[in-house]
């Protein structure tokens, strides 16, 4: 067997990090759903922050069209007699509570790597989920469905048609936001994955 020299044996141990590496990436590569590496700054603590901040904002901006509807409905700039009543409430209280619900779920009762519970547990917070989503999904309905019902099919003008669609537009913000958190909390940051090792 020929001896290998010190230049051989670094350019060999060289290779075998290369090949680790690539060994390590093929499996990274293979456990995602699509080919396409993530990007860094993802992982950020910074971009958590600013996907919570995100969800505020967009949720806050919801129910300010909403406040300013029913603000509007009832000053003398109304030119009309329709006013926001409960049942344009309802759809908004909707998305908040699913909201309130899809949030509340714990993500780890979600990951198949939950295994120091029972399998009801994981079936129990899937079916909390998919009630909050059936609420958002609702309001956003609803809302649309106050929009035409009430606002649209006795073709009332612009600015009385605008508290239904002000409704509309508080709903897709609030799901938006819900979105927004639920991106941003699933975000594993290196720094807190490394303290919980």
């Amino acid at each position: 067997m020929p001896e290998l020299t010190d230049g051989d044996q670094g350019s060999t141990s060289i290779n075998i990090r290369k090949v680790l590496k690539q060994i390590v990436y093929n499996a990274k590569m293979s456990a995602r759903l699509f080919r396409f590496p993530k990007p860094e700054w993802l992982n950020s603590q910074n971009t958590r922050t600013a996907g919570v901040y995100l969800a505020g904002a967009l949720f806050s901006l919801g129910f300010f069209f909403f406040i300013d509807a029913s603000v509007f409905s009832r000053s003398w700039k109304n030119g009309s007699d329709v006013h926001i009543k409960f049942v344009d409430w309802v759809p908004g209280i909707c998305s908040a509570l699913g909201m309130l619900v899809i949030n509340s779920v714990n993500k780890t009762h979600l990951s198949p790597e939950f295994s120091y519970s029972s399998e009801g547990n994981t079936w129990r917070a899937k079916l909390v989920l998919f009630m909050g989503f059936a609420l958002m999904a609702g309001g956003l309905a609803g809302s649309v469905t106050v929009l035409v019902m009430k606002y649209l099919v006795p073709e009332y003008p612009w600015p009385t048609l605008y508290l239904g669609v002000a409704n509309v537009i508080t709903n897709s913000l609030i799901m938006l936001s819900s979105i927004a958190l639920w991106v941003s909390q699933s975000i594993e940051d290196e720094y807190t994955y490394n303290l919980a090792l």
